[in-house]
């Protein structure tokens, strides 16, 4: 089994057990479930959605909110279930976080919609019994065309000397080091340290090119930098910005994978509330329900039947027209290899 989590563990148990979220204040039995406790990143759902399935099912529903996926990670491997009875991860965890029994087996049965509507290419082996995916991630380069100092056709020439100054970039060692080690010629998934370190020096030339960390697209749009790897809903906000004045484009990469990551719903072991977490998940699979959703947060979606309802501006989404769809990688739980990308990571920001 691998030991990631443990590792994660050691370093974080203590601040797990600090309070958070909103508790019920029922006594735990589904059947009279009148709250839903959720663990997920912020601006990332539709307050109309909540709010309607909280008329439907006369609940009140509670958002708590993650800065990053080891957020997520301490609270499920330290019994989150008597706080939040969902809380979103990544695909890069899943693996471990299974093989700790740490996530409810889900219902399939309470799940129709989820079980019509997801794509079956989605779904990865054991992860169904255990997890709905929300959104999808593709993370890209995009450059103004008019603006940026070079074209953009692959990672490395996002250290070129002459983009310093120029650079917006997501964070996350799980999202920076793999595009450093693509660079370099080696696995994105690598558990090689000497991989691991050479990524890392990448990386520090990459830093000397950055100018912003985090949600970039706002200064994509004030123009205070010309080249931005991002998220496909971020590219799509700062298009959309643009309007008639939008001179962004996809890098058109032929040979760099991007990387594409999921979000997903999980239910805690033993959360008070799985029924009505049930409820919530396949609701948020109904097409329209999510179209509907899609409409302020266009990222890539796995729900095929919400994509073939969703409205023409995101079926004609300048952030998705792009041939990246066979050339993609995602993350691969790597193990004891993550104290080690952590090490790095550690270093980067530090420098």
């Amino acid at each position: 089994m691998k030991k990631a989590l443990a590792l994660i563990l050691a370093l974080v148990m203590a601040l797990s057990l600090v309070a958070c979220g909103d508790k019920s204040g029922d006594n735990g039995d589904d059947a009279a479930s009148t709250e839903l406790n959720i663990f997920m990143w912020g601006d990332y759902i539709s307050e109309d959605l909540i709010s309607n399935f909280e008329q439907a099912n006369g609940c009140t529903v509670n958002l708590s909110y993650m800065s990053d996926n080891a957020d997520s990670i301490t609270k499920l491997t330290a019994g989150a279930g008597s706080e939040y009875d969902l809380i979103m991860t990544c695909d890069a965890y899943m693996e471990s976080l299974i093989a700790g029994g740490y996530l409810e087996k889900l219902d399939h049965a309470k799940l129709p919609n989820a079980v019509a509507n997801i794509n079956e290419a989605y779904w990865n082996g054991d992860n169904k019994d255990y997890c709905v995916p929300y959104l999808m991630n593709y993370i890209y380069v995009v450059y103004d065309t008019e603006r940026c100092p070079i074209e953009i056709t692959c990672y490395n020439d996002l250290i070129d000397p002459a983009m310093k100054g120029q650079i917006g970039t997501v964070d996350g060692a799980r999202n920076l080091f793999p595009i450093a080690l693509i660079a370099l010629g080696y696995d994105p998934n690598s558990t090689n340290e000497t991989e691991i370190a050479a990524a890392y020096d990448w990386l520090v030339k990459f830093n000397e090119n950055v100018v912003a960390y985090g949600s970039t697209e706002q200064n994509m749009v004030n123009g205070t930098i010309s080249c931005m790897l991002t998220y496909d809903g971020n590219a799509s906000w700062a298009m959309s910005e643009l309007g008639d004045k939008n001179t962004l484009t996809i890098a058109p990469f032929t040979k760099d994978a991007v990387q594409l990551g999921f979000d997903l719903f999980t239910i805690p072991k033993d959360a008070k509330h799985a029924d009505l977490a049930h409820k919530f998940l396949d609701y948020i699979c109904e097409p329209q329900v999510m179209a509907d959703n899609l409409v302020e947060f266009p990222y890539s979606c796995p729900n095929d039947a919400a994509i073939a309802v969703a409205n023409d501006n995101y079926k004609n989404d300048p952030a998705f027209d792009f041939d990246y769809k066979t050339n993609v990688f995602f993350q691969e739980d790597v193990g004891d290899a993550l104290a080690i990308y952590d090490k790095y990571y550690q270093m980067l920001k530090v420098g």
